[in-house]
């Protein structure tokens, strides 16, 4: 638990800068006739044409840390970049304050990146921990995106306004869940509250037990990890381990330290086991780590003995 704490709080802090927007009357600064500037929510909420922005800022909870003192650059969606979404598509984000983040996120590179800046990088790494493309052949593009308007300068930072909302690569989270086969795992992740740190820059390698591992506990014990969040928080960590681990690292390996703290044994004699769990897939890509599927959940010793005297 603590482990994952420390891995959020500052890309938390720097994904709510998504929430700026800027007519595109504004004449390149956030304050017109105000000596002193506004900051990036400020600039977002009179700006009149970001409603869809500020929303998601405001759903995602980052509202304050978008009116720290930063410096952060955003790169902003209008409410038309956000009307070509496929259908469906922002009211799943709002649904989905973990996910929301990720994509926010995606819109904010820290420090104070100017327009004079932008146009001479090929790519800017952004909060989230990936980085976006920046092609100035024809215009100014961030990936697909338009840049319409820039230098909206703020108090905190700048903003430069695009045509379409940005989308990240798909991680650790993303992947079990188009996969289908993790549906247990995913909800245990959203319960424990680790979803944001799982969606975080990483990179983690993870152990993912199927719906079929899960199925094989003994009754009730998932039932009660989930009323149970410190233990449950417990089990799952016990399943990360910090870095990329392609599947040729892993069968180099003895043990391998886990994010809760216990480690795991490897044994590669027959096959691949992490503990009793045989690896039945391996080198699942994301953005932010690779994922081992298993096929039985691994259990810590102060978890295992808790679960099971309950």
């Amino acid at each position: 638990m603590r482990t994952f704490s420390r891995l959020f709080p500052i890309g938390v802090s720097l994904l709510l800068l998504t929430v700026v927007g800027v007519p595109t009357a504004w004449a390149g600064s956030c304050s017109v006739h105000q000596t002193k500037a506004n900051d990036i929510v400020d600039t977002a909420v009179k700006a009149g044409q970001f409603t869809t922005l500020v929303k998601a800022v405001q759903a995602a909870g980052l509202v304050e840390t978008l009116k720290s003192e930063g410096p952060l650059t955003v790169f902003a969606p209008t409410d038309a970049a956000f009307a070509k979404l496929p259908e469906g598509t922002v009211a799943a984000l709002l649904n989905d304050p973990p996910k929301l983040r990720a994509v926010l996120k995606y819109h904010v590179v820290a420090g104070k990146v100017q327009a004079a800046d932008v146009v001479q990088l090929k790519s800017a790494k952004t909060v989230l921990g990936q980085s976006v493309s920046v092609n100035t052949s024809d215009g100014v593009k961030v990936n697909q995106a338009n840049v319409v308007k820039t230098d909206i300068l703020c108090s905190n930072g700048v903003i430069h306004v695009i045509d379409a909302v940005l989308l990240p690569q798909d991680d650790l989270l993303d992947v079990a869940h188009k996969a289908g086969a993790f549906k247990t795992l995913s909800a245990a992740v959203h319960a424990a509250g680790l979803a944001d740190a799982l969606r975080g820059p990483g990179p983690f390698t993870v152990f993912a037990p199927t719906d079929e591992a899960f199925a094989k506990l003994p009754e009730g014990t998932v039932a009660a990890l989930l009323k149970q969040p410190d233990k449950l928080r417990a089990v799952l960590t016990y399943h990360v381990v910090s870095g990329k681990l392609a599947a040729k690292d892993v069968v180099k390996l003895k043990e391998a330290k886990t994010l809760q703290g216990q480690n795991l044994a490897i044994d590669t004699s027959v096959g691949v086991k992490v503990n009793n769990a045989k690896v039945v897939q391996t080198d699942v890509a994301a953005a932010n780590g690779v994922i081992h599927v298993i096929d039985t959940v691994l259990l810590p010793t102060a978890a295992s003995e808790g679960t099971a005297a309950r």
